[in-house]
């Protein structure tokens, strides 16, 4: 099989409840789906996970649709958390498509089409995965401006701020505790 029809969009399931209820829905490649499962996290997935397996209970992995492209993957991962809807929407997953700098207010002069927020999401999440690895791959550190012009993140607006978008990805990077900055200097290195 090509490597472009190698992704998967996959449920994990709560079996504590019956029928089993889904908690969190993710796309990937190979052991992806399995991975959450091997160190949880202090995510909400992850500390989900950690309770059900202090239950004694089993996290079920499903794989829903597979055989597919990336951007398949990602629009059909979309989909589903948009149609489920996350925690912080009412709905049971504990996707974390909305940052905590998101405005909850309703803005009524605004249209936000549907799915528009968890495709945003979802993009943001793939920066954020590529600008880690691009950290853990570098373990003497990386500047913002090596995030920015060695990944194609610079900005050419008209504005002072052409590497936004990545000092913004690094932030979000710090506050999870994913990278750190060291200190006395302008580099950044992974704490995981």
């Amino acid at each position: 099989m090509s490597e472009a029809k190698s992704y998967y969009v996959y449920a994990l399931k709560d079996s504590r409840s019956s029928p089993a209820q889904a908690f969190y829905i993710g796309k990937g490649t190979g052991t992806r789906s399995s991975n959450h499962l091997l160190q949880p996290d202090s995510t909400r997935k992850g500390l989900r996970i950690q309770a059900i397996v202090d239950s004694g209970a089993k996290v079920l992995v499903e794989v829903l649709v597979q055989h597919l492209t990336e951007a398949e993957s990602l629009k059909i991962e979309a989909e589903l958390i948009a149609a489920f809807g996350t925690e912080d929407s009412g709905g049971p997953l504990t996707n974390s498509v909305m940052p905590s700098g998101l405005s909850r207010k309703q803005r009524t002069a605004i249209t936000v089409p549907t799915g528009a927020q968890e495709r945003a999401q979802m993009g943001l999440s793939l920066l954020k995965e590529a600008v880690l690895n691009f950290v853990r791959a570098n373990p003497q550190g990386v500047s913002n401006s090596d995030v920015a012009s060695l990944l194609g993140l610079r900005s050419d607006y008209g504005g002072g701020s052409k590497d936004y978008l990545s000092y913004s990805i690094l932030g979000l990077l710090m506050r999870e505790g994913k990278v750190e900055r060291v200190a006395g200097s302008k580099r950044h290195i992974s704490r995981i």
